[in-house]
């Protein structure tokens, strides 16, 4: 194996192994940010709604600026909340949301990020919500330099892995300190989970797993093995869940489409075969977990939507959000950290795409949106 290989190989594998012992998420981040190319990174979630955040699990930070990104500086980031808005699994950078010569502008930037050294980052969203998220953060500092393409690239080989540990830790659920046991969470997590053995043999189903099975509709059980409904589908579910028991799978086997009218949903198959979670497996005699999810969101709220139709920048989307909770250019300013120059430009900006021509006219915009019916 290549260089490249070998480290991502070794990541994986500690990534679903935090997921069971979370003592072992940070050790997870410092190998994720070495293999991105970045000095520092955190796994958190964020309200765009509420405006409320938390860091679930960090490394390289400087606790003193966390404390105060969390007391006085969370309003006042540029990415929020655009970055809530982007789809679960993508990657992307803070440029790619906000321009890198109107970030130096806001105080963000000025206050929070030059003092640590903190010039760009990369990240994604594992889940998504109405209003939430949350996100995988790698910071890049002066000497990693602005992200570049292999910083996506590399990101995006590890956010699926990251994603399918969210799901088996509960890693945000905070109530939990510890999850030593797969058994003990399965039944709160949001998706179809399924404990397989030797043969497909079905060993543990959670309650939303339940349900699907009685639905039939997409994985049934037939003489006590886990089948997928679809002819296609089960072939690559079959042979996934082989090379698990085989020992041919890598960390994650990947997605095996199940796809239906009602939607696009996918199994993810996890082996059960090494570290924390062989023992966990070993507790059912499983060698491989299934999570079956529909990948398509709900439908967005209305900002979310409003900015996707109109074409709204970042920077366009705080300034519309703004406007829901204060009035008045000096205002706005003074709550979104920039100066009332850059305020104008992006109401002008705002106005031009929504066909509004003043703030009380974008507000009653805001409150009467309907999303556009989906196909």
């Amino acid at each position: 194996m290549t260089s490249e290989a070998a480290s991502l190989s070794e990541l994986i594998g500690l990534v679903y192994d935090a997921a069971l012992d979370p003592s072992l998420w940070p050790r997870a981040l410092e190998q994720a940010c070495r293999f991105v190319g970045g000095s520092s990174g955190n796994l958190f979630w964020h309200d765009a709604a509420t405006e409320q955040s938390a860091v679930l699990h960090l490394f390289n930070d400087e606790p003193h600026y966390t404390k105060l990104y969390f007391e006085k500086y969370l309003p006042l980031n540029p990415c929020f909340p655009a970055a809530a808005f982007c789809e679960a699994g993508l990657v992307y950078g803070s440029t790619d949301l906000v321009p890198f010569n109107e970030m130096v502008e806001t105080r963000f930037y000025d206050e929070w990020m030059r003092p640590q050294g903190i010039i760009d980052l990369v990240a994604a969203n594992l889940e998504k919500g109405a209003t939430s998220s949350s996100i995988i953060a790698v910071r890049m500092h002066e000497e990693d330099g602005l992200v570049d393409e292999d910083n996506r690239r590399r990101l995006a080989l590890i956010v699926p892995h990251f994603q399918r540990a969210v799901s088996i830790g509960r890693l945000f659920d905070q109530s939990r300190a510890v999850q030593a046991v797969l058994t003990q969470t399965l039944d709160n997590v949001s998706a179809a989970v399924f404990l397989v053995g030797s043969n497909c043999r079905l060993v543990f189903t959670n309650a939303p797993g339940r349900a699907m099975l009685n639905e039939g509709t997409l994985i049934a059980e037939r003489n006590g093995a886990l089948i997928a409904a679809a002819s296609e589908a089960q072939r690559k579910l079959r042979d996934a869940l082989l090379a698990a028991e085989n020992g041919r799978a890598t960390a994650a086997s990947g997605s095996v489409p199940i796809s239906t009218s009602q939607g696009r949903w996918f199994a993810d198959v996890l082996p059960l075969t090494s570290g924390d979670r062989q023992r966990t497996g070993a507790l059912h005699s499983a060698i491989a977990a299934v999570f079956v999810r529909k990948s398509s969101p709900a439908s967005p709220p209305p900002l979310e939507a409003l900015a996707k139709l109109h074409k709204l920048t970042a920077s366009e989307i705080r300034v519309v959000d703004a406007v829901m909770k204060v009035s008045g250019v000096k205002a706005l300013a003074e709550l979104l950290g920039l100066t009332q120059a850059t305020v104008k430009t992006h109401l002008h900006n705002v106005f031009r795409k929504t066909g509004t021509a003043r703030q009380s006219e974008l507000v009653k915009l805001i409150a009467g949106f309907e999303p556009p019916a989906r196909d």
